[in-house]
């Protein structure tokens, strides 16, 4: 199974393209954030939100024995970075309908027109590390990511018998 663990943003990646998508919308990174004004006070401040560290709450478990790998979802977002951590012949099955697409992802996918199959190649979408974790073993690893202090974890998927990632629902996006 693949257990998602939620970014804080952008982490670093894909900046090439949010800054053709400030560009393109006149956007100043000193204006109001347009997504989460009250909380974040520009649009360079909320874009620049620092990247997650999850060392903390994941090597509990994996000390444990209870991941079998993980994938640090940086540039090249769920398609480059799931298959580094499986054998050439496996794959991933995502579900990106676990989990809320983030306001910055969002704001980058409508202000920029970018598709969602691009926001997948490109984007963490709001996931920052993927764990594998064998099926039965995977309310253990909730149990010690929790006591580790992780407070949010989501189901996004599995591992499945041919190489790849394959992402369903990626067009409620777009609703």
């Amino acid at each position: 199974m693949l257990l998602g663990l939620p970014s804080t943003g952008l982490h670093s990646n894909g900046f090439s393209l949010v800054r053709a998508v400030v560009a393109r919308t006149g956007a100043s990174y000193g204006a109001p954030c347009p997504w989460d004004a009250p909380t974040t006070p520009t649009l360079g401040h909320a874009l620049l939100a620092p990247t997650a560290l999850y060392a903390r709450t994941v090597l509990p478990a994996a000390r444990a024995g209870l991941l079998k790998a993980m994938a640090h979802i940086t540039g090249g977002g769920f398609v480059d970075n799931v298959p580094r951590a499986l054998p050439p012949s496996l794959g991933a099955r995502i579900d990106v309908a676990t989990w809320a697409l983030p306001p910055v992802f969002r704001w980058v996918m409508r202000a920029g027109a970018v598709v969602p199959g691009e926001m997948v190649r490109t984007f963490n979408c709001g996931i920052g590390m993927v764990l594998v974790v064998a099926r039965e073993r995977v309310g253990d690893a909730l149990r010690a990511l929790a006591l580790a202090g992780q407070r949010e974890v989501y189901t996004i998927g599995e591992v499945v018998a041919s190489p790849g990632v394959e992402i369903l629902n990626a067009e409620l996006w777009n609703e």
